[in-house]
């Protein structure tokens, strides 16, 4: 995760600085985000299938090799002159439908290698590993962009075959017998969809997600801050880039450290207000320094609101039905960040990038004050650990539910 991670966080800046430079249009960094996104959800549910059917490292493995051609093809595209913006479009296309297929079974690798009892950790440390890379991911693919654009690519395909090469050593595990056999067709294909519609703890956690990346979002528009409200240039970018992840490492060392305990619903709803002030913070800033502590400020709180999220999709959801629920999640997750990025780029194209910053900001803040009227179950969330109770007999409940009154489980 640290390599693929890396390569991936490079080629962001260098792709963003790019496309940028061709048109000099904001416009053009939310169709990238577009372009990326537009895959998604046409592929979740076939991509959900195949994470639940197919053993899941060797889907990770492909997809890992797939996003290495992708860094040659912009390779080539680099040493031609990189000035066609409809060239870095496709090739974004075409990574957003490599991520569709193997996001799902990639996330749905570590429920099910760790124990449930250290899940809530082992999900914190997964995140400080992505964050550890995307620190310095920015940061270096700034310097060597700096240097010689061709560079990031050349080094990222390089980080991708290395990480697929270590996947191979991982076995996957005995799956957990099915309590009852898999519907037929169209039902079983569908079966995320009427799992998160049927759970609305899952459901509240991942629109509030949603529609808070989607509005308070900036990262889209980095390069335009940078180079045209901050004045600097791509190393710049890369640290603006890397606060972001500044702040999420330090929240993920915590949470591994020390998982969340109690009232985790109404932390949620905290820390999406945070993340909205803090983009707002950024969209007023003219100081480079302040600028990358809004930033920092806003990956703290993301990433304790992403861990809440995948500890409650995770321990909610059953083995056979993780890939396809994990694709639905996709979706929405995509939704938020590619299409957000898209949203920010058309904003800014429209009203200005400060004023679409902070208005987005603004409204993250309110979505999560009137969230927890939306989804009161979510907003009465205590401890994660709950959420995962079975009921009797081994039935998997959807969080949300009521269960009869038991009497306590003796200690071990």
């Amino acid at each position: 995760m640290v390599l693929s991670g890396l390569a991936l966080q490079m080629a962001q800046v260098a792709i963003g600085w790019q496309v940028y430079a061709i048109h000099h249009r904001a416009f053009d960094l939310g169709l990238i985000g577009l372009a990326e996104f537009v895959p998604v959800p046409l592929l979740a549910l076939p991509a959900g299938q195949l994470a639940d059917r197919l053993p899941r490292v060797a889907v990770v493995i492909v997809a890992g090799l797939a996003d290495a051609g992708v860094m040659g093809l912009l390779l080539l595209v680099t040493l031609h002159g990189a000035r066609a913006l409809w060239e870095f479009v496709a090739l974004a296309a075409l990574t957003g439908a490599i991520s569709s297929l193997g996001n799902p079974a990639g996330r749905s690798l570590t429920p099910e290698l760790v124990p449930a009892e250290l899940l809530t950790g082992a999900l914190a440390l997964r995140s400080v590993a992505g964050q550890a890379s995307t620190i310095a991911g920015p940061a270096v693919g700034g310097l060597l962009f700096a240097l010689r654009a061709e560079a990031v690519y050349a080094v990222a395909i390089g980080l991708l075959v290395g990480s697929s090469l270590l996947l191979v050593r991982l076995h996957r595990p005995e799956l957990v017998e099915r309590l009852e056999p898999e519907p037929p067709g169209l039902r079983r294909l569908l079966g995320g969809i009427r799992f998160i519609r049927a759970t609305p703890v899952i459901l509240g956690a991942i629109t509030l997600d949603l529609f808070a990346v989607l509005f308070g979002g900036a990262v889209a528009l980095l390069p335009l801050f940078a180079k045209s409200i901050l004045h600097t240039g791509p190393f710049g970018l890369g640290v603006l880039r890397s606060a972001i992840a500044v702040g999420a490492l330090v929240a993920g060392l915590g949470l591994a450290k020390r998982p969340l305990g109690g009232r985790a619903g109404r932390t949620l709803l905290v820390v999406v207000a945070v993340f909205g002030a803090s983009m707002v913070v950024f969209g007023l800033s003219r100081w480079f320094w302040l600028s990358a502590l809004a930033l920092a400020v806003s990956g703290f709180a993301d990433m304790i609101s992403m861990n809440i999220r995948a500890t409650t999709v995770a321990l909610a959801t059953p083995n056979e039905l993780r890939g396809r629920v994990n694709a639905v999640e996709g979706v929405f997750i995509g939704a938020s960040n590619e299409l957000g990025a898209f949203e920010s780029g058309a904003a800014a194209a429209l009203v200005g990038a400060v004023p679409a910053v902070v208005v987005g900001g603004a409204l993250t803040v309110v979505l999560a004050a009137v969230w927890s009227r939306v989804f009161p179950a979510l907003a009465a969330v205590d401890r994660m650990e709950e959420l995962a109770l079975p009921a009797r007999g081994g039935e998997v409940l959807p969080v949300g539910r009521r269960r009869p009154a038991a009497a306590p489980e003796p200690a071990d």
